[in-house]
C-alpha cells in the first residue's frame, strides 16, 4: 500500500504548489490594471487630474472654463458607465455610456457642449466648483475612488 501512497502525495504536493501560485498571480495581475490610493478605497487606474474653477459668471463660456480632468493612468481602457463626479454640496454628475481610454483624459466642464472622447458637458446653468471646495470620483458602486481639494492652502490630492 505504500507504493500507492507515494503518488497520492505526490499529487496532493503538486495541487498545493499550484493553489500557491495561483494565489500569488491574481494580487500581481490586479497590479497590472491598478494602483492603490492609501485610503482604503478600491484600487483603480481612474484618478482625479487638474481642476479649473477659474469660470466666473453665468454664460456658457466662463461655465465651460470650469472643469474637473479625469484620468485614466492605466493602459487599459475603463467603463465609466455608473461613476460620478461630486462636489462638497452634493451636486453630481453622472457618467453615461462613456469608455476611456487608458492613458488618456477627459475634462468634464460645467456648462453645455457636445460631447466628445475628451470634453463631456454638465450642462449645467450655475458654477457648481467654488473656490474652496472637493471634487470627489466615485465609481458604479457608489466606493470612493479619489478626491481633489483646493482652496486657501491651494490643491491637496486626497488619497
Amino acid at each position: 500500500m505504500s507504493a500507492s501512497l507515494a503518488p497520492r502525495r505526490a499529487f496532493a504536493g503538486l495541487v498545493a504548489l499550484g493553489a500557491l501560485i495561483g494565489a500569488a498571480a491574481v494580487p500581481a495581475a490586479a497590479d497590472d490594471h491598478h494602483h492603490g490610493h492609501g485610503h482604503g478605497g478600491p484600487r483603480s487606474s481612474v484618478v482625479i487630474g487638474e481642476v479649473e474653477n477659474a469660470g466666473r459668471g453665468h454664460d456658457n463660456r466662463a461655465l465651460n472654463s470650469e472643469w474637473v480632468e479625469v484620468k485614466n493612468t492605466g493602459r487599459h481602457s475603463v467603463d465609466l458607465h455608473g461613476f460620478t463626479l461630486t462636489d462638497k454640496q452634493g451636486n453630481r454628475y453622472r457618467f453615461h455610456d462613456f469608455r476611456l481610454d487608458g492613458h488618456s483624459s477627459v475634462k468634464v466642464h460645467t456648462g453645455k457642449g457636445r460631447d466628445t472622447r475628451h470634453h463631456l458637458y454638465q450642462d449645467r446653468r450655475h458654477q457648481i466648483w467654488d473656490e474652496r471646495d472637493t471634487a470627489t470620483l466615485r465609481d458604479n458602486r457608489g466606493n470612493v475612488i479619489d478626491t481633489e481639494s483646493w482652496g486657501r492652502r491651494g490643491h491637496h490630492h486626497g488619497d
